[in-house]
């Protein structure tokens, strides 16, 4: 059903046998290239061009190229002849025939010869001949193998593997005759006896040929010597003493190293333990002893036997290895009889009161690291200077050391009564008057075990009632107890009983009086759980600090004035700065802990003593966290200013002024001043105690103005650490100008005592010393910069287009960018050409494709509608 083919015209021929000629004589073929001047002499190649000719040349090339490449891309259907010589016009067919020959019988020749053994190559194992060693000449080497070892004599065969039918088989006619008479005198087992007396004799032949051999070897060996001296020709005495003499001396290198030959080299060391294991031996230890004290406190003692020397064998290696059981039983007689369940219930007993008291060592060992391990703090806490701070720091490890010894005295108590229980120990029991004694001192001894509490109740029941160290040891033995990698859930007990401790503590500061020896004790237990727990040691603090801030923020909001903080909010910003490090620049709990001291020196006016006396420990606070770092504190600088300026009677023409929370004149603006001048007579340097904060009672004037002067050494020790710490700044001077002008006019170290006039002399000497950094602000001398001048390049043109006064390298350059340009820009035409080729033959291809689908789609529905006709047809047809 397609269409007719359409007719070809006259002019359609007429059109296909057009020539070149014609198209060469068509004006609309050609392309004229016109010149802007004409040149005389020059002859032009391009003046005429035929684009089109030039473009069907061009198509015609890529098609012959370009287009095959595309067709075979990614076909891989292609014979490819790599025979020899198959392309090489210049060989011969014969010489092509016979290197073709010589490879293909080189090729058969490798193949054949890889596994071919030729007789001429001679075969090697070791770098020796296989040849020779199949021949089996090896030679026995050693005296101590015999030539008949390993062979075995025809009866020894016969009686073993024979069944011993050999031995006892019948004989011939003429040998039965012969032996008859021997044979039926002799058994089985006399026949054995014979064959093992003639294998005794024949090896204690072959010891004997030995024997002679050896003593002949010797023998020659002694002949040989004796020969052997009158070979040597011997050297006269003098000679041999001038060599002797002439003996070079070793130099220094050669005996160092044999010194190094007789050092002592290093011994292995014990494996180090992970801290999941140390935790676990320390709760197997203290779960022992738990298990001692119970069973002394019920009176028990079927284990207290006295420990037998333990008997080490001399092949013992020392090497900790231990038989689960003895096989052997020592041998022991007791009124006539043997004497073995007893002896074994001993060794028994032994091998326990051994492990107990390696248990107990291991405890006092690990129990005098804890001691090492504790930070030293200050019972009666005092603020003073550095003076006051070193005294503190000796009073602190004195009482550190006291605290161990009192901390451990139960364990060592323990570890003394029991060695005197095993050197005194007899067979006999004790009576029941020791017994009781033995359980009531068990019973008042401390439990070595404890559980973690659930809330801050039962931590403060397992606490009160016991002393200071006694608390202190029962936080350790908890924390020993339930280590978190002993038990899923000890993790969070700990961290929960972390906020609870912090709590108590609080507690304890707000007690009346204040317990702080309590609190100093427990502040090594608080660290090592923050060591442990750092994350949640870390927002228990913050919590801690925020709510401080907060409560402090609403209450300025309200009176717009704030009092100072409690004595438990300083013990937490002093347990701050001992939990985690101040010196950083931005720290998660040291930096708002140091805002809120800089906030409480700003806002909480002073009003009395207790308020001197706490904005003197927050100094004292501030001056820990920077003390590393430096970081200048304004806040600091003013308070210290202003304590100062509260000692100054006259306050008319001060010279400097005074900053809140501080007033130059009003109620509270003479706390300091001293009611009689002659107190000071009689008064001894000493610190000012925490609980001051608290409550301050002062009964007399003499007693207010000792506590004035002590509150005025405090001031001035701080002043003088704060000189040490910023006199490095540019601005040092500048900052301590006011404090100088103080000291020197209104302060003088006339009025005070001869303790506060060295303090008063060494501050001035500080400042007085602090070079001077800065100077005034001054333009830098500099040269003036001369202006550019700009001269004009001037380039002589002779020609038109054409530069002269360039050298010859410069010309070639030039002509090489000119070449490159005009090839660059005709690969890029190129390249566009035959990219637009291969898009328009994809096109053609893709038209190609969709035409014959179209061609085979209407020949399908043809053949259809054909179908579709014949069965109607077909029907109508019937119908009829």
């Amino acid at each position: 059903m397609g269409k007719a083919p359409k007719k070809r015209s006259l002019a359609d021929k007429v059109r296909k046998t057009k020539t070149k000629i014609e198209i060469k004589n068509n004006p609309f073929e050609v392309k004229i290239n016109r010149k802007k001047f004409e040149v005389l002499g020059r002859k032009s190649k391009h003046d005429v061009g035929l684009p089109g000719v030039s473009r069907s040349k061009a198509i015609n090339k890529r098609k012959e190229t370009l287009l095959k490449e595309y067709k075979q891309k990614n076909k891989s259907s292609k014979f490819i002849d790599r025979r020899l010589g198959e392309y090489d016009a210049k060989m011969a067919p014969e010489d092509k025939i016979l290197q073709r020959f010589a490879m293909e019988r080189q090729r058969v020749h490798e193949k054949k010869d890889m596994y071919n053994l030729n007789e001429e190559e001679e075969l090697t194992h070791y770098g020796q001949s296989l040849a020779e060693i199949e021949k089996f000449n090896d030679l026995v080497n050693s005296d101590d193998e015999s030539e008949e070892k390993g062979l075995l004599s025809a009866e020894l065969t016969a009686s073993h593997f024979g069944g011993g039918g050999g031995l006892l088989r019948k004989k011939g006619s003429g040998e039965q005759q012969d032996e008859d008479s021997a044979q039926k005198a002799k058994t089985r087992q006399e026949l054995i006896e014979e064959l093992i007396q003639k294998s005794k004799q024949e090896k204690r032949d072959r010891q004997v040929q030995k024997e002679e051999a050896q003593e002949l070897t010797e023998k020659l060996d002694q002949e040989w010597k004796s020969i052997l001296s009158l070979m040597v020709k011997k050297t006269p005495k003098a000679q041999r003493e001038d060599k002797a003499e002439e003996k070079p001396k070793l130099e220094e290198y050669d005996m160092m190293v044999r010194e190094l030959g007789f050092e002592m080299k290093a011994q292995p060391s014990e494996k180090m333990k992970t801290p999941e294991e140390v935790a676990r031996e320390e709760k197997e230890k203290l779960q022992k002893l738990e298990a001692d004290r119970l069973r002394r406190m019920m009176g028990d003692e079927g284990l207290q036997v006295a420990q037998a020397q333990k008997h080490m064998s001399a092949d013992d290696l020392n090497d900790g290895f231990i038989l689960d059981k003895h096989d052997k039983k020592t041998l022991s007689y007791q009124d006539g009889k043997w004497n073995l369940g007893e002896e074994e219930e001993e060794a028994g007993d032994e091998d326990d009161d051994d492990e107990e008291e390696e248990d107990e060592e291991g405890d006092e060992e690990e129990e005098h690291e804890d001691e090492g391990e504790e930070e030293e703090e200050d019972d009666g806490v005092e603020m003073e200077g550095e003076e006051e701070h070193q005294q503190e720091d000796d009073e602190e490890e004195e009482e550190g050391s006291v605290e161990g010894n009192d901390g451990h005295s139960d364990l060592e108590s323990d570890r003394d009564s029991e060695a005197e229980e095993d050197k005194d120990a007899e067979p006999k029991s004790r009576s029941q008057e020791e017994i009781k004694v033995q359980q009531e001192a068990a019973k008042s001894e401390l439990p070595y075990t404890f559980t973690v509490p659930e809330s801050f109740d039962d931590l403060k029941d397992l606490l009160l009632g016991h002393t200071p160290d006694n608390q202190r040891l029962i936080v350790a033995r908890t924390l020993k107890s339930n280590h978190p990698s002993l038990a899923m859930g000890n993790k969070v007990k700990l961290q929960k009983m972390f906020g609870f401790i912090l709590e108590y503590i609080g507690e304890l500061a707000t007690a009346s009086p204040p317990e702080l020896l309590t609190v100093d004790k427990l502040i090594p237990e608080v660290y090592n759980l923050c060591q442990m727990f750092p994350e949640a040691a870390c927002k228990s603090l913050q919590s801690i600090i925020r709510d401080a801030g907060h409560s402090m923020e609403e209450v300025l909001e309200v009176k717009g004035q704030a009092a100072f903080p409690t004595l438990d909010t300083l013990i937490y910003l002093k347990l701050t700065a001992l939990l985690f490090p101040t010196s950083d620049f931005r720290h998660p709990i040291t930096t708002p802990a140091l805002l809120f001291i800089g906030q409480s020196l700003t806002k909480c006016p002073v009003r009395s003593l207790q308020d001197v006396t706490s904005g003197l420990l927050l100094c004292c606070l501030a001056v820990e966290y920077v003390s590393l770092s430096k970081r200048f504190l304004p806040e600091l600088v003013n308070f210290l200013l202003g304590t100062l300026n509260l000692a100054v009677k006259n306050k008319t023409s001060l010279g400097y002024a005074t900053v809140p929370p501080f007033r130059t004149t009003g109620k509270h603006s003479d706390l300091l001043v001293l009611s009689d001048s002659e107190s000071s007579q009689h008064w001894v340097k000493k610190g000012l105690p925490l609980s001051a904060t608290k409550h301050l009672q002062l009964e007399t004037d003499l007693e207010r103005d000792h506590y004035r002067l002590s509150c005025l050494s405090t001031c001035l020790d701080l002043v003088k650490s704060c000189c040490m710490l910023y006199k490095d700044l540019p601005s040092f001077a500048d900052i301590f100008r006011p404090i100088t002008a103080l000291l020197l006019k209104h302060l003088p170290a006339q009025t005070l005592p001869d303790a506060l006039k060295e303090l008063h002399s060494e501050i001035l000497a500080v400042i007085s010393s602090a070079p001077v950094t800065h100077r005034r602000l001054v333009f830098d001398k500099q040269r003036p910069v001369p202006l550019k001048l700009l001269t004009p390049k001037i380039v002589e043109v002779l020609d038109y287009g054409k530069k002269r006064g360039c050298t010859r390298e410069e010309r070639e350059k030039e002509r090489l960018k000119h070449k490159y340009k005009k090839e660059f820009k005709g690969a890029l035409r190129e390249i566009r050409k035959d990219s637009r080729f291969l898009a328009r033959e994809k096109l053609n291809e893709v038209m190609s494709r969709d035409a014959e689908r179209k061609r085979k789609v209407k020949e399908l529905f043809g053949s259809l509608a054909t179908q579709e006709g014949e069965w109607k047809a077909l029907k109508r047809k019937k119908r009829k």
